[in-house]
């Protein structure tokens, strides 16, 4: 009884946000990337940059979790287990004399996909509470084997000896270079997280998040849908970890580690819930927030948190709410 009623006709799935206003705010956030290293040409940059490069590797990675949390309400505390594995299959193949960077890519896509199927396979046979701590204990899995990685540094982490070549140049060594890498890589996902939530199988999946048992009555299985969401996800996390042992030359476990997940969530939620340029929001106010507050005490969370919390409760829908914004 597959797909039996026409999409369009189910009243429990949205409809996707319509063109106009909404469109404003994600060019103008973009334009504003693209325009940083412009204004900089006469002074310099490379701190500024760092810190950019850092808010866009950020956001990628929380507008991967946007997809399971905003739109699939699959809250994930695992979600930087995918960040980690990125990011060890640039170092471990670059400590092997591997250094290019399709060579790289290509291993983190594979990796990504299948850690992505076989923890989502099972994860997904949970709900509530159980999920979000399936994903966690992965996480934790994934985080003690990179400790366990004598070879590759275990605790300590790993320095790169260089970054990733393309075509045998090594262009990404310059910060202006891999600072539009970056920005590439960010808006080519998110025009495809747009197309994806925007898409007949994002609108399944909006549903399934407001009521599963009436999508399945329709004939929709929301097991499938939800791990190809899952994968994805996965996948562009997957990319993150990538750019992010790029830009750092250095991985750590630390990566993958639970706390790094919770930074994520705080981010969705200070940019804004199932809204795609509000995790890009997020990823800009979190990291400048830390990198301010850092500098007057090493305890700056303990500010953070309390904003986090007036946030949360005063301002719906977070940063992005404040202009009305959404997805």
């Amino acid at each position: 009884m597959n797909n039996l009623v026409d999409l369009d006709a189910a009243p429990a799935i949205a409809a996707p946000p319509r063109m106009g206003r909404a469109i404003i705010l994600p060019v103008l956030i973009f334009a504003c990337f693209a325009a940083v290293p412009l204004a900089l040409l006469l002074g310099p940059q490379s701190y500024v940059l760092a810190v950019v490069t850092r808010i866009m590797i950020l956001a990628l990675g929380a507008m991967s979790l946007d997809l399971l949390i905003g739109y699939g309400a699959m809250i994930s505390f695992g979600h930087a287990a995918f960040i980690g594995l990125g990011a060890y299959s640039v170092a471990i193949l670059a400590s092997h004399g591997i250094t290019d960077g399709f060579v790289q890519l290509a291993a983190v896509i594979a990796t990504s996909i299948i850690f992505a199927l076989v923890t989502g396979a099972i994860s997904l046979r949970t709900k509530g509470v159980y999920f979000i701590m399936i994903t966690l204990a992965f996480g934790q899995m994934l985080f003690f084997l990179t400790t366990s990685l004598a070879a590759y540094g275990g605790d300590d982490g790993l320095t790169l000896a260089a970054r990733s070549t393309f075509f045998g140049a090594k262009f990404m060594k310059n910060d202006l270079a891999m600072y539009y890498v970056t920005f590439g890589i960010l808006l080519g996902a998110y025009l495809l997280l747009r197309a994806v939530v925007a898409s007949r199988f994002g609108r399944v999946l909006r549903g399934i998040r407001e009521n599963p048992v009436r999508m399945e009555a329709i004939g929709f299985a929301p097991y499938r849908y939800q791990l190809t969401a899952y994968v994805i996800a996965g996948l562009i996390a997957g990319v993150s970890g990538f750019l992010l042992a790029n830009q750092t030359e250095f991985v750590s476990p630390a990566y993958t580690a639970w706390q790094r997940s919770g930074e994520l969530i705080f981010v969705l939620v200070l940019g804004g819930l199932g809204s795609l340029h509000g995790a890009i929001l997020g990823a800009a106010a979190f990291t400048l927030l830390a990198d301010i507050l850092s500098h007057y005490t090493e305890h700056w969370a303990m500010i953070f948190g309390p904003i986090l919390i007036l946030i949360v409760l005063f301002v719906r829908g977070g940063i992005n709410g404040l202009f009305g914004g959404k997805s």
